[in-house]
């Protein structure tokens, strides 16, 4: 723990990127995850994706990238907000367990149970005997977890205040980019030096080896989507030898009962011909 320096220290990766080659690189990395998903459908693996940041950091159009192309029934995406009457009469962390994926799927969250040690912190919607207690439950829950065998991938996106605000006022601009603007996130921008020292914090105490945290810091979408790929694709398929799916032979046989169809494409002749 505590690899990291002070997030408003973090040299940000702001080299720009052509679109082609932008383009080329996200198939590449889109393909890759889609056989990553088949090897964990084929061998009943659970991954977990957690991704936090500054509001307008491009969260969701890094998850929108890492979905295209997977499988919907066993891919769930949980955007997390603010808790319910049920779920606030419960421990903070239920409603995130009863989130989390069953065999052969992935759960991606759009923020994330650290909410407790950030906006739960700083806006006082617990006090502090249960935030510093919070990491240490956070800690024994992914613990939990990847005990279990689930893949956990958390990843803090961090932009610049000023790259920030552009976005915002972006957004305040763009009729179509207005539903996502809330008054909390202005309120939060103005406790920016409230949120680094809470993300310092959080770094320091939660990025442990069963369960590190991905830091993307860059002022470019592209250049930020593209890492966070490259970096679940490296997390997850470390150790994964990723070659042909193999086609089961029950499947295989009851092809070829059914329509004389053998690998190759190819069909019985005898089939063939009572078919004619």
């Amino acid at each position: 723990m505590g690899k990291w320096p002070s997030l408003d220290k973090i040299e940000l990766k702001n080299g720009s990127i052509g679109d082609k080659e932008y383009v080329r690189e996200l198939r590449k990395l889109q393909h890759q995850l889609l056989d990553l998903q088949i090897h964990h459908h084929q061998t009943g693996g659970r991954v977990v994706i957690g991704i936090d940041g500054w509001d307008a950091a491009g969260k969701g159009g890094l998850i929108q990238r890492m979905i295209y192309g997977l499988e919907p029934r066993s891919t769930h995406v949980w955007r997390i907000g603010a808790p319910t009457e049920v779920e606030q009469g419960r421990h903070y962390l239920w409603r995130f367990w009863e989130r989390l994926p069953a065999r052969r799927n992935w759960a991606i969250f759009d923020r994330t149970w650290y909410g407790r040690v950030l906006v739960e912190r700083i806006e006082g919607f617990c006090t502090k005997e249960e935030w510093k207690r919070a990491y240490r439950e956070i800690n024994e829950f992914e613990r939990q977890l990847t005990d279990d065998g689930v893949h956990i991938v958390k990843f803090l996106i961090h932009v610049s205040p000023e790259e920030q605000k552009r976005r915002m006022i972006e957004r305040l601009e763009d009729p179509h980019k207005r539903h996502k603007l809330g008054i909390e996130d202005f309120r939060n921008i103005a406790r920016r030096k409230l949120y680094v020292e809470a993300y310092d914090e959080m770094l320091e105490k939660t990025d442990t080896d069963h369960a590190p945290w991905h830091v993307i810091a860059t002022d470019n979408k592209k250049t930020a989507r593209l890492e966070g790929m490259r970096l679940l694709v490296q997390t997850i398929g470390k150790g994964v030898k990723i070659g042909e799916n193999e086609l089961d032979p029950m499947i295989a046989e009851a092809a070829a009962k059914l329509w004389g169809w053998r690998p190759g494409g190819r069909k019985d002749k005898d089939k063939s011909d009572k078919e004619k």
